[in-house]
């Protein structure tokens, strides 16, 4: 007999997401460059806090998470009121979805855009809406021109992944300020602390506004990935929403502890950020004179652009062999791409030197 159990609509229409690979057969030593963690490894003092939470694994979390807003909020100048806290920033933009989205609604993304976006909403049972960019940049008026009377969420990374790029804070707030009552606009920060451009100040572009959300995440510059945490900024009235559809206990005690002293470390945040532009300045330099070109990035890797999709499937072997894993980002609609997250000099300059023997053998 035929079980008649199904799930609900859409979600039988999820892809699942693939994360970066970590492991290569055969290799005796693997550096991964796939999923844009930060190999300089999390702050010592958030490494002491997680340790000191052994102690006390029976006890529940904060389920309010106020140490660690108060944290933020001292860091960044913000109301902690208006922080939420999530087991990662993707279970931020999930709960987004589950409150605003749902059947016979539409949610915006662009078509480089990160591939939960689109994820979140169908299991939401929304339709996800792809919006074109701009030499793979976002272009703020084709998302306007996706917008319509069904659309809900529009979802921005700036700067976006996989591409790198950035487009100012002033066409942000464009965007938000030409979009329909009824959208809410997210925006993905993830890699906003390696921003280094001048006037840089998306949070400000919250402040003001009753329509935009910023999330963040402590996986990246933080080095916290394993824990799954991420936070996000957003007017009173959401933030009122979230707190309503989210787990009483979502972060755990050891996330919290950890990402509190993370957060209050800046001097190791600052020497991360400062060594991950070093060396991404400095791999994109190389690839340019191999003849690989990418985009300014302004993320903690680089997407290097080859001649088709072949070559670069070629030169992703070819690093591989090296036990160099990077990111084949095709599934993103870049064929010929591969992104590269930015480690230490070591793992640097082996790519740099592999994939300047590939060219140059081509």
């Amino acid at each position: 007999m035929t079980h008649q159990i199904a799930p609900q609509p859409g979600i039988l229409d999820v892809i699942p997401y693939q994360g970066g690979e970590s492991k290569v057969h055969g290799a005796n030593r693997v550096v991964k460059l796939s999923s844009n963690e930060n190999l300089l490894g999390p702050s010592q003092r958030a490494i002491d806090a997680y340790r000191r939470v052994g102690d006390g694994l029976n006890i529940y979390p904060d389920g309010s998470h106020a140490e660690l807003r108060r944290a933020i909020g001292e860091v960044h100048g913000l109301d902690p009121a208006r922080l939420i806290c999530g087991a990662g920033s993707d279970e931020i933009l999930s709960l987004l979805c589950q409150a605003y989205a749902g059947p016979g609604t539409e949610l915006v993304h662009t078509e480089h855009g990160f591939a939960m976006y689109a994820i979140y909403g169908k299991v939401a049972g929304a339709t996800p809406v792809v919006v074109k960019e701009k030499n793979r940049e976002t272009d703020v008026d084709a998302l306007l021109a996706g917008v319509t009377d069904k659309t809900r969420l529009l979802f921005v990374a700036n700067p976006n992944n996989p591409t790198g790029t950035l487009i100012p804070d002033a066409e942000i707030a464009r965007l938000a300020d030409s979009l329909p009552p009824h959208v809410l606009l997210v925006l993905d920060g993830a890699y906003s602390e390696f921003v280094r451009e001048p006037g840089y100040q998306p949070l400000s572009i919250v402040e003001g506004r009753d329509n935009v959300v910023m999330t963040r995440t402590f996986s990246k510059v933080y080095g916290l990935g394993a824990l799954r945490i991420g936070w996000a900024y957003a007017p009173a009235h959401v933030i009122d929403v979230l707190n309503r559809v989210r787990g009483p206990f979502n972060v755990t005690a050891a996330a919290l502890a950890a990402a509190e002293a993370a957060v209050r470390d800046t001097e190791w945040t600052e020497h991360c950020v400062i060594q991950t532009e070093i060396w991404r300045e400095w791999l994109a330099r190389e690839l340019r004179r191999a003849g690989i070109e990418s985009d300014p990035s302004h993320c903690n890797f680089i997407c290097a652009r080859f001649p088709d999709d072949a070559t670069a499937k070629a030169a992703d072997k070819a690093l591989r062999e090296r036990g160099l894993i990077v990111r084949d980002v095709s599934g993103y609609n870049l064929p010929g791409s591969l992104r590269i997250t930015i480690g230490d000099e070591a793992s640097m300059r082996g790519v740099a030197d592999t994939l300047t023997r590939f060219m140059a053998a081509r």
